[in-house]
């Protein structure tokens, strides 16, 4: 006689499964088709040809970038990107390793905190929520130095919850550790807000005196500076004053003073950032907000909330604003939410926003045909009009659409269980789908070019574009110049008249390379090339 099946909420109640379903959400979160897509401009163009440069110059001190030096961001990333691509070579799965590594190693960092101060479910459900959240997912698979960032300050955030409620100092020291090496990877953010958040959590529950405690404990200090300083110290050594006035002028100050390369946005920009951002765990963020108030007796749920709170305020009020810096604040909304998702609730409500999501990537091919008379950037305009929606695309977000529209109706699978689900899905989905769409207008065309250009002997330049893969893929270092005569050339394509007589290389989605004849006779009236001193090899930069 067979024994009468299981009921799937008996099976969701026990935890066992969940360690399986973790390890599913962080390979398809930070893991799956890491390495499918080209590098994207800028950033990860930038890290990933910075690190190649590290190996030309036999110099893993210093960045440069094309052969000019790049003062944006310190060194930790770079090392843990050479280290991967020691391991693994040159291409896109390892320039990204690391930064999959750090997510993993974030997402079960706040799984072990929240086993430690609560329990192993919530543990476990804070932990899926992340590794299946939109933000978090994309940024755990970008070569830059975001995801180890957001590793590294939520273990000094955390660890200094933990000095502050159990007073031990091991717990000061590995907070003081982990901010050096913040510091390492992307300079003073990784010591102000675990600085901020301390204080204001201090300073609201009336005992300021200890904030001053944890502050003037030289041990901290000393190992904050062991980690830190050699680095710095080495670098202004070498590179003397612009190093700094660069990198804490430029790069820190400057993004709160004004928009570094047109980065700006309104009051509203993290609002809309935010609710996107945390998909499809929207609804649920929403209900943490609206208990804001009652949740702030909590001394965890306060701290959190400080935590985020300071960031949102904070990169609000900067005039350079990018969607990956409100991840900064993230890890505690995650862990305040994972409560949230066994509570009872309308779970229409709960899973619309990923239906109102899944909708607007159904219709964009749509909306890109409706845009597209708006657009008055050229090469925009043809990017767009190279968009290519596949027949997949169409029928895993059909399928994905009639999923959510079950899963609003269903009521004998948990709440919980469905949005995680939900949360797995949209990521494979952005994966496999979004991305590699996107890519293959924006960052084919540059991959393609580079390693064409790989065929030729003398060195690409870049002229009117600033796309650092370009010189991962052509393996040279391409300068950003007015071309010359004999130059190998990678611009816009509507710039292309403007060469003057040149050969055609490669056209593709308003990328081209183009190759100038050399200088003789009769050919140099032809070719607009500027005066000698630009043409030299060390020709500044040019728009």
């Amino acid at each position: 006689m067979r024994s009468a099946p299981v009921p799937f909420a008996a099976v969701w109640q026990n935890d066992r499964p969940l360690y399986g379903l973790l390890a599913l959400a962080l390979f398809v979160g930070f893991f799956y088709q890491l390495g499918a897509v080209p590098l994207f401009d800028l950033d990860e163009g930038a890290f990933s040809q910075a690190t190649r440069e590290m190996f030309l110059r036999g110099d893993f001190v210093s960045t440069y970038l094309n052969g000019q030096p790049r003062y944006d961001k310190p060194i930790l990333s770079y090392w843990l990107q050479a280290a991967s691509v020691t391991a693994f070579g040159v291409n896109e799965f390892a320039f990204r390793l690391p930064s999959a590594l750090a997510a993993t190693g974030w997402t079960l960092l706040v799984f072990l905190f929240v086993r430690r101060v609560g329990d192993a479910r919530r543990a476990l459900l804070a932990a899926l929520s992340m590794a299946s959240s939109l933000a978090v997912t994309v940024i755990g698979k970008a070569a830059t130095a975001d995801a180890l960032l957001n590793l590294l300050l939520a273990a000094s955030l955390l660890s200094l919850y933990l000095h502050l409620l159990e007073g031990r100092r091991v717990w000061l020291y590995a907070s003081a550790a982990a901010t050096g090496l913040g510091f390492l990877t992307k300079g003073p953010v990784a010591l102000v807000i675990p600085a901020g958040v301390s204080l204001l959590y201090c300073l609201s529950r009336g005992e300021w005196r200890a904030w001053l405690r944890l502050t003037a404990d030289w041990r901290a200090w000393a190992v904050f500076l062991l980690i830190a300083a050699p680095w710095y110290v080495v670098q202004y050594l070498r590179e003397g004053g612009d190093f700094l006035q660069s990198f804490l002028l430029r790069h820190n100050l400057g993004r709160f003073q004004r928009p570094l390369e047109g980065h700006g946005g309104g009051w509203w920009y993290y609002i809309l950032v935010l609710l996107v951002g945390v998909l499809p765990y929207t609804t649920v963020l929403l209900r943490v907000l609206a208990r804001s108030r009652r949740l702030f007796a909590d001394p965890l749920a306060r701290y959190l909330l400080i935590w985020f709170g300071l960031v949102f305020v904070l990169f609000s009020l900067a005039a350079t604003k990018l969607p990956h810096y409100l991840i900064y604040g993230y890890t505690g909304l995650f862990v305040l939410m994972a409560p949230e998702l066994e509570k009872p609730g309308p779970i229409g409500w709960l899973l619309l926003p990923q239906l109102l999501f899944l909708g607007l990537l159904l219709i964009l091919p749509g909306l890109v045909e409706i845009a597209l008379p708006r657009v008055r950037d050229e090469l925009v305009r043809t990017q767009l009009e190279g968009l290519a929606f596949a027949p997949a695309y169409y029928a895993l977000l059909a399928a994905a659409l009639a999923l959510t529209l079950y899963f609003m109706r269903e009521r004998r699978v948990p709440p919980a269980c469905k949005i995680i689900a939900s949360g797995l899905l949209l990521v494979f989905l952005v994966s496999n789908q979004v991305l590699p769409t996107v890519a293959a207008v924006l960052q084919q065309p540059v991959k393609d070019a580079g390693l064409l250009a790989r065929r030729y002997e003398r060195a690409p330049v870049m002229w009117g574009v600033n796309l650092p893969s370009f010189s991962v893929y052509s393996g040279r270092i391409a300068e950003r110049r007015e071309p010359c005569p004999g130059d190998l050339v990678l611009t816009r394509s509507a710039r292309l008249p403007m060469l003057g007589v040149h050969e055609l290389l490669y056209h593709r989605h308003g990328i081209a390379l183009a190759r100038l004849p050399p200088a003789r006779g009769d050919h140099e009236a032809a070719i607009p090339a500027p005066a000698a001193a630009t043409c030299s090899a060390n020709a500044e930069v040019a728009p």
